[in-house]
């Protein structure tokens, strides 16, 4: 029997970038509400039901894909929060055709534009929010970072279980 819960998709990052973000969620996260790692979220809530098919499709992809650089190219608000912008026409490219194929199990959230970016801080004070965007951006030069392939996790109505670890391969 397939499980329900929605699985996500979330870019694997190099394990650098994966600790550097993990520190200032870590840091800026409010207490209690970090519940998850570090992640550039691809797809938010596939449905559980369809894991064997999108597990399929994602093996089938990964193993064609290289490795990707993305630009992280700045914090930007998020009003409560603060996020980093992440930039990369291979990663858009990848996640297009991924939606093509998840197509018909396409929620609202997943079918809004594409931003890539990772969430250090969310559900905080938005004038702390304010105060820490204007700390990161005084203290940010761009970087770039490796995808290494993608991760799929489980939703447990808070904390997520990992899944599958799916290494690009091209």
């Amino acid at each position: 029997m397939s499980d329900p819960r929605p699985l996500i998709v979330t870019a694997a990052l190099d394990e650098s970038a994966y600790d550097w973000f993990q520190d200032l969620r870590r840091a800026w996260y409010p207490a209690g509400r970090n519940q998850v790692p570090a992640h550039l979220t691809l797809f938010y809530a596939l449905p559980g039901r369809a894991e064997a098919e999108i597990a399929a499709v994602l093996k089938e992809v990964c193993a064609r894909t290289a490795p990707m650089r993305l630009e992280v190219r700045g914090p930007w608000s998020l009003a409560r929060g603060v996020a980093y912008g992440v930039e990369s026409e291979a990663l858009v490219r990848l996640r297009m055709e991924l939606a093509a194929r998840f197509e018909p199990w396409l929620l609202a959230q997943d079918r809004a534009p594409f931003r890539p970016h990772i969430t250090i801080q969310n559900q905080a004070d938005p004038e702390a929010a304010r105060r820490l965007l204007e700390k990161l951006e005084a203290a940010f030069e761009p970087f770039d970072m490796l995808a290494e392939g993608l991760l799929v996790w489980r939703y447990w109505g808070g904390p997520w279980e990992a899944v599958a670890r799916l290494p690009f391969g091209g």
